[in-house]
């Protein structure tokens, strides 16, 4: 045995002890062992992260997962890593050289600015790997994954060359989303939508050989360079004689014929609709229809080009500007109205996205979409919670071909070559080509793959496919995926048509879903609020324990979380709570306590069984709701028991066998609070694995570490219901006795004379010395009845209570004291009411100020009442 510090210093012994358990590879699963497996792959933070809430939470609740596992003995492997994330960190190599050195990554060239790359990578790369372990996170190091790594980059290859081969990616001129600040383009599932208020203007398109005109309404007239027709529905009443017409673009003079197509809704606006196929999604495919010319009007900067005539290298804001008041002068507005919409904005940096044909690589996505639903229709895949299905079958069932080039430099090279010779097309996993055609050295694609390719691939690619390693045959399908409602779109989905397409399996089978961590006021977490909340920080402050209790405490699957203060104060002081309940436990151990076995049923007290039966429910009812995934309903459970059963109640209740050191009571008691203590500590560890650990080791204790030992198993042997049963009469009752002394501010010094008139009198009398120490009883007698007069009564399910009032008070003494409150009462009272009569007051003084004045009264009154009730009562 070690002793504990006299308080709870978290700094003390939180590096200490992950430095040990990395060192003893607890963290490592055993290759040679046949248990089932348990595994979980770390949603890849992003390289040039830094530690947020959300990671911490995510983090937290994958380690308790992980934690528990293992500690039930399955073969348990979670394995870390970290992502290229391409945008973001170009975006920040770009900016360090802008800064530091005033240069262009195009000053360097592509090849140097890689290898900058790298060097950042290199010196900042491992800080959120770092971070993570400050959090107690139990990975597997030893297999920490880059996705850019030489594993995981020829994994994206072999998927490339398979999916490319298959006719499943392809290159192509169609309409994407672009980014004019990040210069490339995006996924749809990297485009966000906020809402943002705008116009409709509404303006003439003349009918050539005509005097009259055809009216379309836009919220983007700068595309208007662009548009090659008009629609209306071929069954609209209203405008079906236009078709055929030829109407002249307005300011450009161009002729373009209306057309026919039933995109256009009948009803709505003017039923008139200006096709821009360069420049919208549905345009686009009108334009296909039709074979309209497709006429892109910007630059990937989003000024114009020199389709916009005298507009050209105008930004496209500035260009609407001019462009409207040109319209206006030439009288070709009719009119304007205010209109909100939806606009898609970059995910990454927030600039309102441009639709726009542009030549891109795309993986061919409608084959893969039926076996991926079909996974989660058939349970193969489950979401919990449930109804984060219908989120993920809406997006898989609205899902379009998907961009996967960027327009970048760090990330995966797409592995296509092409001939500038005879314009021959190759894709290899080779590092060059040569072409098949003319024999002439190839020149590769300069775009790289969208970041969530690589990530898609993660669950298998880490395990070392496309080989058929033993850690891809023993831990892939994983077991849980763990990740926030947010990316179910960008990666889960991802993730699974992946998997089935390249393994023939489900990556995962189950996906639990959390929501964001909040602040105290409900509000998302962010830099313009300035509410951001620094993890590092409370770790520092309060142990990293007293933040993964405070981040899974009232977590609930898929919903948000509010975090405070409060909740971390909370947290820290039951660590206090159960660090001075074990120091107490040791100081009363002695040398010879050393059995750490349960002692038998025959030796136990009431007390012991009742804890024991307690604390056997207890674990059946955690390992329940975690296997359920209910990890804050289990802590709150464990929390309760440690608290109130344990500490305040079952150590209070051993103390008196305690004292006499010698005796076989005190062993029993002792041997009692080691057994349930350790067992305590052990369902707490994945929740709070440091001072579980420090602890335990301070504890007789059987094995080199806690994380390593078993969970505790319910036991049916180990429930004792006569007792629990006895044992809940008697604190009940003793709570309602120290409730009621409590109501009449009676200190506990105070000794009172207990009469109990009870169905279970042999109970209430092994029970003298409990309510004679945690009751302030002076004496305790089971009657059949009692008729006294001036008592206080004191009913419970299972006993009445009666205290002669005199024990309690005395009632001279309390009567005057009580006469003297009533007249201070009565005088304030009337204080406020002469003053709420006061029109002078009541007019001039500020509201805010009349209103305190009228809840002071109400309370006085309030405390009027009740004091006129005690003094009749006594």
């Amino acid at each position: 045995m070690k002793e504990l510090t006299k308080t709870y210093a978290p700094k003390e012994f939180e590096d200490r002890i992950y430095a040990t358990w990395c060192e003893k590879g607890y963290f490592t699963p055993d290759p040679a062992s046949k248990a089932p497996t348990f595994s979980i792959v770390i949603p890849p933070p992003n390289v040039t992260g830094q530690l947020h809430m959300g990671h911490a939470l995510d983090d937290t609740l994958q380690d308790i997962l992980v934690r528990y596992k293992r500690m039930q003995g399955f073969n348990t492997l979670w394995v870390p890593g970290t992502d290229h994330a391409g945008i973001a960190t170009q975006i920040k190599v770009e900016e360090q050289l802008r800064v530091n050195e005033g240069i262009t990554r195009y000053d360097l060239g592509r090849e140097k600015f890689l290898e900058r790359v790298w060097d950042w990578k290199r010196q900042y790369g491992s800080r959120i790997i770092s971070q993570l372990k400050k959090l107690g996170t139990s990975c597997d190091w030893t297999r920490e994954r880059f996705t850019m790594d030489e594993g995981c980059s020829r994994a994206v290859k072999e998927v490339f060359v398979s999916l490319y081969e298959k006719g499943l990616i392809y290159r192509g001129n169609r309409i994407i989303n672009w980014c004019p600040h990040c210069k490339t383009a995006l996924s749809d599932a990297e485009v966000e939508y906020e809402e943002q208020a705008g116009h409709f203007w509404h303006i003439r398109y003349p009918i050539k050989g005509e005097d009259g005109y055809v009216e379309i309404a836009t919220t983007r007239p700068e595309t208007m360079f662009g548009d090659t027709a008009v629609a209306v529905n071929p069954e609209d009443e209203k405008t079906r004689h236009l078709i055929g017409k030829t109407l002249i673009l307005p300011l450009v003079g161009r002729e373009i014929p209306v057309i026919a197509d039933d995109y256009v809704e009948i009803g709505f606006g003017t039923g008139c609709v200006k096709i821009t196929p360069a420049h919208d999604p549905n345009d686009f495919l009108v334009g296909q229809r039709h074979g309209l010319e497709q006429i892109k009007v910007m630059n990937d900067d989003a000024t114009m080009n020199r389709f916009a005539g005298k507009y050209e290298g105008m930004d496209r804001y500035a260009c609407r500007k001019a462009l409207i008041a040109d319209l206006e002068a030439e009288g070709y507005l009719l009119s304007t109205e205010p209109h909100s919409h939806n606009v898609g904005t970059c995910y990454r940096c927030g600039t309102t996205v441009e639709p726009l044909t542009s030549d891109q690589w795309f993986v061919k996505m409608g084959p893969m979409i039926e076996p991926s639903l079909d996974a989660v229709r058939s349970g193969a895949i489950r979401f919990i919670p449930e109804r984060f299905t219908r989120n993920y079958t809406v997006w898989m069932e609205n899902l379009h071909d998907w961009c996967i080039s960027r327009q970048l430099w760090w990330g995966h090279r797409i592995p296509a070559f092409y001939c500038d010779e005879c314009g021959e097309l190759t894709v290899t996993k080779e590092e060059s080509a040569v072409c098949p055609k003319c024999g002439k050295p190839m020149r590769q694609e300069s775009d790289v793959l969208d970041t969530w390719f690589s990530s898609a691939l993660w669950p298998f690619s880490v395990m070392g496919w496309p080989d058929e390693t033993e850690d891809l045959k023993k831990y892939y399908p994983t077991s849980t995926l763990v990740t926030g409602y947010d990316i179910i779109s960008f990666w889960v989905s991802r993730m699974i048509f992946s998997g089935l397409e390249h393994t023939g399996k489900a990556p995962f089978s189950t996906v639990l879903i959390h929501g964001l961590v909040r602040d105290a006021q409900g509000r998302k977490m962010s830099k313009s609020l300035g509410n951001g909340i620094d993890p590092l920080e409370m770790i520092d402050k309060y142990g990293a324990d007293a933040l993964r209790f405070a981040l899974a405490t009232g977590n609930a699957p898929g919903n948000d979380m509010r975090f405070s203060d409060e909740k971390i104060e909370a947290a820290r002081n039951f660590a206090n709570k159960l660090w001075n309940a074990s120091r107490f436990v040791l100081m009363n151990l002695t040398d010879d306590d050393m059995d750490l076995t349960l002692p038998r049923a025959e030796e136990m007290a009431a007390e012991d069984k009742w804890i024991v039966s307690r604390f056997n429910r207890l674990t059946r009812s955690v390992c329940e709701n975690l296997n359920n995934y209910e990890i804050g309903v289990a802590l709150s459970e464990i929390y309760d028991f440690t608290w109130d059963t344990f500490c305040d109640w079952y150590i209070e209740l051993a103390k008196s066998r305690l004292y006499d050191k010698e005796s076989e009571g005190a062993s029993v008691a002792r041997r009692t609070l080691l057994w349930c203590l350790t067992g305590i500590l052990k369902l707490l560890h994945p929740y709070m694995p440091f001072i579980t650990e420090e602890i335990f080791t301070a504890l007789p204790h059987e094995g080199e570490s806690i994380m390593i030992s078993f969970y505790p198993d319910y036991d049916e042997h180990l429930l004792f219901a006569r007792e629990e049963e006895e044992m809940e009469r008697v604190i009940s009752t003793i709570r309602a006795v120290r409730n009621r002394r409590a109501e009449m501010n009676v200190p506990p010094s105070r000794k009172a004379n207990l009469i109990v008139i009870t169905p279970y009198p042999e109970t209430f009398r092994r029970a003298t010395p409990f309510f004679e120490k945690l009751a302030s009883a002076e004496t305790l007698t089971v009657v059949d009845s009692y008729d006294g007069e001036g008592a206080v009564k004191i009913v419970t399910d299972s006993a009445t209570v009666a205290i002669p009032m005199g024990d309690l008070v005395d009632l001279e003494k309390e009567r005057a004291r009580m006469e003297a409150e009533r007249a201070k009462v009565l005088a304030e009272i009337d204080r406020i009411e002469r003053k709420l009569a006061n029109e002078g007051f009541v007019s001039k003084a500020p509201a805010a100020v009349v209103e305190g004045e009228r809840a002071k009264l109400e309370k006085y009154r309030l405390t009027l009442s009740q004091l006129e009730t005690a003094l009749a009562n006594l």
